[in-house]
């Protein structure tokens, strides 16, 4: 099979399952099946089908559109994919719409592919697959941990390498460049499925590095960071950040109920954090290969207005 037809292992096992994968006029039906010398295979993939997901008119931020990917900056508030809890409002409805006939197919159906997701209260940069070749191509760049991946966070406190209680935390290291490290395993809570947990032994590994941007308050108490993925599981810098002991404001899951000193910001900082109703998480810059032409492709997206308001506000003090 040539390698352009891009073609997944579970895309070709549906496809025999089907009846679409012949030997001379034969169907082959098993999988495992050995092929000889001389043997001719044919393979039809029939026309992708309409997907079963209904198109929405939403609005998108489209930042870099071509034949096999859409980039999309996707708001506050917008799931990726419809899930029981969210049967519609989402990127994919909006990306049915959007894209249209532009689709050639994923997987057999017309429909976008989501190789990565951010959190619904997470706003930022996604890439997503118009056709089966983008979509091999870019999955197999996310597993490989070659995307470049880069979070703007305010969070709770300043993580410095000279703050000694951080060298005390298990799985937290510091590189060069006052560069914090976090390395440890991630899985479902036991007891919360919407949570993940941070372990040692079992789960998934994951590694977050962390680099101070701006801290803010007289001392400071807080600090807008970057942070860069060298993993991608879910929730990972929430988690990591949770367990480093500067969990982002306004992270209803992992923040707790930690509150900024007035003497420190200010009463307008200390306010606005406090009321901050999501966590202060922006995923700022994507870089990539792309999938069919090769080239080297890096976007950013300015953080929203909300976050900017909230770091004027921590700022405020100092002016």
């Amino acid at each position: 099979m040539p390698a352009e037809a891009s073609l997944s292992r579970t895309r070709l096992a549906r496809l025999i399952a089907d009846g679409q994968v012949t030997r001379g006029d034969a169907p082959v039906t098993d999988p495992k099946a050995k092929v000889a010398e001389g043997d001719v295979i044919e393979i039809t993939v029939p026309v992708a089908e309409d997907s079963h997901i209904g198109p929405e008119d939403i609005p998108l931020d489209v930042i870099y559109e071509d034949d096999d990917l859409i980039v999309v900056n996707k708001p506050v508030g917008m799931v990726v994919h419809p899930a029981p809890g969210t049967p519609g409002g989402t990127l994919v409805n909006a990306l049915l719409h959007h894209c249209g006939d532009t689709l050639s197919g994923v997987g057999g159906a017309k429909r976008p592919g989501i190789v990565h997701r951010i959190d619904k209260d997470t706003s930022g940069i996604l890439v997503v697959a118009k056709s089966d070749r983008a979509h091999h191509g870019l999955a197999e760049q996310f597993e490989k941990h070659t995307v470049e991946r880069y979070y703007k966070a305010v969070c709770y406190g300043v993580p410095d390498a000279y703050d000694p209680r951080l060298r005390g935390v298990r799985g937290v290291s510091f590189e060069p460049g006052n560069i914090m490290k976090i390395t440890t395993h991630l899985a479902r809570h036991k007891t919360d499925r919407q949570r993940q947990a941070v372990l040692f032994e079992g789960g998934r590994h994951a590694v977050t590095r962390v680099r101070i941007v701006e801290p803010f308050g007289t001392p400071a108490v807080a600090a807008l960071v970057e942070c860069w993925l060298e993993t991608g599981r879910t929730h990972q810098i929430r988690v990591h950040m949770a367990h480093a002991g500067h969990s982002l404001i306004g992270d209803q899951t992992y923040g707790g109920r930690r509150k900024l000193s007035e003497k420190a910001v200010g009463v307008a900082g200390a306010t606005a954090a406090r009321a901050f109703p999501r966590q202060a998480l922006h995923a700022a810059v994507l870089g990539f290969t792309h999938p069919v032409s090769g080239e080297v492709m890096r976007f950013e997206a300015a953080m929203p207005e909300d976050m900017e308001a909230l770091i004027a506000a921590l700022r405020s003090q100092a002016s």
